[in-house]
């Protein structure tokens, strides 16, 4: 990770989970990390843990709300402005709803919307505080797809104006993007994810088209211990407590020391794609 210290490095979705775990690891690494997400107080909040640890690099928190493609634009510039450019963009936002292919509707496929509820238990289980804006409405197809495509755009741009020919973009895609696993609640979140792999494969082949070397990889986790299955199931949090307690998932950090790996290879060597999951998941129809 030696050829990444000082450089730059988005992390999108960065205030939680994944995102979070991965910004940690990349700032430990000595690189200046811009981590975006709607709740800039959690980031703030991981901006000082960061601190506080003593981690040679940087963690500057930029709120941004992935639905809006003006945002997505005006964080590009300013990143332009104040750090020259994106040197490695790490797509790790993603969301998922309960809605069925046959029962499901328009709406709940589009947007998650303030018709969800939480009750005492959810917000027992879940051991905080629920944040003001987790009801804000988002669209699943916007941020899963498109925001990972307008990101994956501008990030390109960036490097290919400033002759950045060793760049790295890393889609944090998911095992349902390689298999259509029989769970009712995750089968339009699977169709995303699809979408995810077709992408970071196409995106390899209009790299090589640019004669560049900059990488692409996608990352495909199975079960993560984070707030995604809290999300997932708000209306019914027995059925979150239930997936966590069947095998030990993974945890946040076992993804980011996957983007750790890759981004850790020779300029010459191109992970792919990296599918893990729990060991105890092998053979369970479980995956988020």
């Amino acid at each position: 990770m030696d050829r990444w210290r000082g450089r730059v490095a988005l992390v999108t979705g960065a205030s939680v989970g994944i995102g979070a775990a991965i910004v940690k690891e990349l700032v430990r690494f000595g690189m200046r990390v811009v981590g975006c997400a709607r709740d800039i107080e959690k980031l703030q909040i991981l901006a000082a843990e960061c601190q506080t640890a003593g981690y040679s690099g940087v963690f500057m928190p930029f709120k941004c709300d992935l639905n809006n493609e003006e945002e997505i634009l005006s964080m590009f510039s300013a990143i332009k402005e104040q750090h020259k450019g994106v040197d490695v963009c790490i797509n790790n936002a993603g969301l998922a709803l309960p809605e069925p292919l046959l029962s499901g509707k328009t709406s709940g496929w589009k947007n998650l919307l303030n018709r969800h509820r939480f009750n005492e238990s959810f917000c027992t289980a879940l051991g905080s505080a629920v944040p003001p804006n987790f009801y804000l409405p988002l669209d699943v197809l916007q941020v899963n797809v498109l925001a990972l495509s307008i990101c994956t755009r501008e990030a390109y741009q960036s490097m290919k104006e400033r002759n950045v020919d060793d760049g790295h973009i890393v889609n944090i895609n998911s095992v349902c993007g390689h298999q259509v696993l029989h769970l009712t609640d995750m089968h339009f979140y699977t169709a995303t994810k699809f979408a995810v792999t077709a992408l970071t494969e196409s995106l390899r082949q209009e790299l090589r088209d640019a004669n560049t070397n900059i990488r692409a990889t996608s990352i495909s986790p199975g079960m993560v211990e984070t707030e995604f299955a809290w999300r997932l199931h708000r209306d019914n949090p027995a059925k979150a407590v239930a997936k966590y307690s069947q095998f030990k998932p993974l945890e946040a950090v076992d993804v980011a020391n996957a983007v750790i790996y890759v981004l850790s290879a020779p300029p010459n060597v191109q992970i792919e794609d990296i599918q893990v999951q729990a060991v105890g998941q092998v053979s369970l129809p479980l995956a988020v």
